[in-house]
């Protein structure tokens, strides 16, 4: 009777071993995967040239917005920004006809990427044609984004999202 609860004991401890060996690979894997990706946001970040593509908008004082289904993005460089982004919110003063969204583009007069404890930290201001807009955004070291845009017409409004590689001009 001994001798049979030894060998189930052993032979629960040899099946056991695949399913620990499994988790430390999965463990390895995940790491090695989180590493790359650290290192894929730290090269467009010190590249500082990338677009941001926003998962939800946040107006102040208005509920969050998906827009998982809407074209947007911000393409960022030293030598222009340009804009393509709804917006929900207050508008102060806006030309006749208004413009639907946060469209903009030009160069930046200030353009300061920072490094942080848990990402980067970057800040543009842009003068439009009509307004000057001022550009906080915050890149996570897995890619997470979130970027709020002020301007001197329009309440401020947030936006959560990635940053992806801009993509080549095709020749």
């Amino acid at each position: 009777m001994r001798i049979r609860m030894i060998q189930l004991v052993l032979l629960f401890l040899v099946g056991a071993m695949p399913t620990v060996a499994q988790q430390t690979d999965r463990k390895a894997e995940k790491e090695k995967r989180r590493m790359e990706k650290e290192q894929e946001i730290a090269a467009l970040i010190d590249a500082k040239t990338f677009v941001f593509k926003a998962t939800r908008a946040i107006p102040t004082g208005f509920k969050s917005m998906d827009l998982t289904t809407n074209p947007n993005f911000v393409k960022f460089s030293p030598e222009l920004i340009v804009s393509e982004m709804p917006y929900f919110g207050r508008a102060y003063s806006v030309s006749y006809g208004g413009d639907a969204g946060l469209k903009f583009e030009g160069k930046p007069e200030v353009y300061t990427v920072e490094k942080k404890k848990k990402g980067f930290s970057l800040e543009a201001r842009v003068k439009s044609s009509n307004d000057y807009f001022t550009i906080h955004l915050s890149v996570g070291f897995e890619g997470g984004s979130s970027m709020s845009i002020s301007s001197n017409n329009r309440s401020s409004i947030s936006y959560n999202g990635e940053i992806f590689p801009q993509e080549k001009p095709k020749e």
